[in-house]
């Protein structure tokens, strides 16, 4: 029963690290990244709001949410009963950026339907 349980521990963008805490094989990414943003370090300078900004790295490659930790472990030979350690990538959510393109683009469009209407009333010079 006990090798159904994972070690792992998650390092931070500064090089420091959250756990190690202990995982079944049948839990998903998208816990860990619950588990990454409860227990996230005070004073960080870069803080997830939620889970869906914080992205999970192992052997090189971005975990899928829906992915479960058996899923996601590679086998280690000699190293079983080792901590694994996920990278732990903080990318805030782009809900604000597009809603200001979405409010400049009003703008221009609203710039434009302006000019058009108004060019037709102008007199051309040296008419």
């Amino acid at each position: 029963m006990s090798s159904d349980l994972v070690d792992i521990k998650f390092r931070l963008y500064d090089g420091s690290d959250v756990g190690p805490f202990r995982y079944s094989s049948t839990s998903t990414v998208d816990m860990l990244k619950e588990r990454v943003v409860s227990d996230w370090p005070k004073g960080k300078t870069v803080i997830p709001k939620s889970a869906n900004e914080v992205k999970l790295i192992s052997s090189g490659k971005i975990l899928e949410n829906d992915k479960t930790v058996g899923q996601c472990r590679i086998p280690f030979g000699e190293l079983t009963g080792g901590v694994l350690v996920m990278h732990v990538v903080v990318q805030p959510s782009l809900a604000k950026t597009k809603t200001e393109k979405e409010d400049r683009s009003i703008t221009q469009e609203s710039l434009l339907l302006m000019f058009y209407t108004v060019k037709p009333n102008m007199q051309e010079p040296g008419s």
